[in-house]
C-alpha cells in the first residue's frame, strides 16, 4: 500500500509500493517463447536526499520551522532581483502562495513527522549509487509519423479493442496509433513493441495518439467515473529544455471530456503554480465541460529527510504543484440512481518524495478510492505511464513503461515455469479491497 500516513492535512504516500505491486508477477513475451519475471520500478528514482538549498542534512522540516525559513531567506538574499517592480503574474503567484503558505507548511510538518514517527523519510540508509539511465523517448515523434500513413476506414477496425496479446504472443502487426488496446491478464507482461520492450501491468488499456487520432478512445465507448489529466502547460523552463513538446491552454478546450464521463465524474486536473493557468481551469475550461470546481489539493514534494525539495518561499521553483478537483453535471437533470457523491475537503496535501524522472506524477488511485464508486471506470489523459485497472491515453503514453526503467529478475526457482501459460484474452480480474465510501444526496 502507497498511504504511508493519513490524517485531516492529506496523505504521505510512497510511490513505489504502489507501482511494484502490479509487476510482483509478469510474463515475458518473446520470440523464444515466455518466461516468469519479477519487475520493480529501479528505487534510484525514488532517492532524493537533498534540498535545493544549503542546508544541514540532519534539518528535517518537522524539525523545526526556523531552519526552513532561514534557508530560505538566504536564498532570497543571495539572489538579489535586478529590478524592484513584479510583473502582473509575479504580484499573482506572490498573493497565491501567501494565501496557501500556511496550509503547505503546517499540513507538510504534521504530515511528515507522523511518517517519520512510523519509520518513514528518516532518510535511505540503502540508498543505491547507481547512475540512472535516462532513455529517449521517441513516441511523441513516432505519433507525429504515424500522422503521414493513410488513414483506417472504420469498417477495417473489426474489432474494438484489440488485444495485446493472443494466442500467447503478441499481436502480430499490432496497431497502437489507432485502436485502444487492452492488456486483460491478471499478471504483468514484458513485450517487444516498435523495436523496443516495455512492461505492461495487468487489466490495462491505453492508446498512442495525440489530440488529432482521439476517435478510438470515442469509439471505445466507455464512461469513467474518473478522469485525471496532466497536461503539457506552456512555461519558459519546458520551452528551454524542451524536455516535451507543451500545448496552449486554450487546445485542452478540444478534449471531448463530455464524451467521456458518467454523471457525477470526478475529474482532476494537475496545474502548475502559473495563476495564469489555475485560473483557466476554474474559469474557463471547466466550466465548458459542465464540471464544477469542488476543491483544490496540493501536491508537496520533499526529500527522503523530509525536507522542502525547494525553499518554500522560493521566487523561481515552489515545492509544490495544484490539483483542482472537480464534478462533471451534465447538462439534463441526473436520475435519483445518479445523484449521489463523496463530498471531498479542500486544501488537502499529498506529501511524497518526487520522481527524479521529469514529470512522473505520483499516482492518485489510492488517495482517491473513497470519492468514487467501487469498480470505478478510471481515464487518464496526457498519462506518460499506465496503471492497472486504467485506460490510459496520450502521445507519450508508454513513456515509463520501457524496460529500462525496471529492474528484471526471474522467478523463483522453486516455481514450476513450465506449466505457465503467457496471458492471453480477457480474465476476471482479482478481487480489490477499498476503504469505505461516504456518499450523501
Amino acid at each position: 500500500m502507497s498511504v504511508v500516513f493519513q490524517n485531516s492535512s492529506g496523505w504521505v504516500l510512497d510511490a513505489l509500493p504502489l507501482i511494484n505491486g502490479s509487476y510482483q508477477r509478469c510474463v515475458r513475451i518473446g520470440k523464444g517463447g515466455s518466461s516468469l519475471l519479477k519487475c520493480s520500478f529501479k528505487r534510484q528514482y525514488f532517492q532524493t536526499s537533498k534540498s535545493y538549498y544549503c542546508q544541514s542534512p540532519t534539518a528535517a522540516l518537522a524539525g523545526g520551522k526556523a531552519d526552513v525559513l532561514q534557508a530560505t531567506d538566504k536564498k532570497s538574499k543571495k539572489r538579489k532581483r535586478k529590478r524592484s517592480e513584479l510583473n502582473q503574474g509575479e504580484v499573482d503567484s506572490q498573493a497565491f502562495h501567501q494565501r496557501v503558505r500556511s496550509v503547505i507548511l503546517e499540513g507538510t510538518k504534521s504530515l511528515v513527522a507522523s511518517a517519520q514517527s512510523r519509520g518513514y523519510l528518516n532518510g535511505d540508509a540503502d540508498a543505491e549509487k547507481e547512475a540512472l539511465p535516462a532513455p529517449e523517448c521517441g513516441l511523441a515523434a513516432l505519433c507525429e509519423m504515424a500522422k503521414e500513413l493513410p488513414p483506417v476506414d472504420d469498417e477495417e477496425l473489426k474489432e474494438h479493442p484489440q488485444l495485446l496479446i493472443t494466442d500467447g504472443s503478441c499481436t502480430p502487426n499490432i496497431d497502437l496509433f489507432t485502436q485502444v488496446t487492452e492488456h486483460n491478464s491478471d499478471c504483468g507482461a514484458v513485450v517487444p513493441l516498435m523495436g523496443q520492450e516495455y512492461v505492461i501491468p495487468p487489466h490495462t488499456a491505453f492508446l498512442l495518439s495525440d489530440f488529432t487520432r482521439m476517435k478510438p478512445l470515442i469509439d471505445y465507448e466507455k464512461k469513467f467515473d474518473l478522469i485525471v489529466m496532466d497536461p503539457p502547460w506552456e512555461n519558459k523552463s519546458v520551452k528551454r529544455s524542451r524536455r516535451y513538446g507543451s500545448l496552449p491552454s486554450s487546445q485542452l478546450k478540444r478534449l471531448p471530456i463530455p464524451q467521456f464521463t458518467s454523471p457525477n465524474c470526478l475529474v482532476v486536473t494537475w496545474v502548475t503554480n502559473r495563476p495564469s493557468h489555475l485560473r483557466f481551469v476554474c474559469d474557463e475550461l471547466y466550466p465548458y465541460w459542465n464540471v464544477q470546481v469542488v476543491a483544490k489539493w496540493f501536491w508537496v514534494k520533499v526529500t527522503t529527510l523530509g525536507q522542502f525539495v525547494f525553499p518554500l518561499d522560493s521566487q523561481h521553483k515552489k515545492p509544490y504543484e495544484t490539483l483542482v478537483l472537480g464534478r462533471y453535471h451534465p447538462s439534463a437533470p441526473p436520475s435519483t440512481s445518479e445523484m449521489k457523491e463523496v463530498l471531498l475537503e479542500d486544501s488537502r496535501l499529498i506529501v511524497s518524495v518526487p520522481s527524479a524522472l521529469h514529470s512522473h506524477k505520483p499516482s492518485l488511485s489510492e488517495v482517491l478510492k473513497p470519492y468514487i464508486r467501487p469498480g470505478a471506470e478510471c481515464l487518464e489523459l496526457f498519462a506518460r505511464s499506465l496503471q492497472p485497472g486504467w485506460t490510459s491515453w496520450g502521445n507519450e503514453v508508454l513513456k515509463f513503461q520501457h524496460s529500462s526503467y525496471f529492474t528484471l529478475t526471474p522467478a523463483d526457482d522453486s516455481a514450476d515455469t513450465s506449466k505457465e501459460e503467457a496471458p492471453d484474452g480477457p480474465s476476471a480480474a482479482p478481487a480489490r479491497s477499498s476503504p469505505p465510501h461516504h456518499y450523501v444526496n
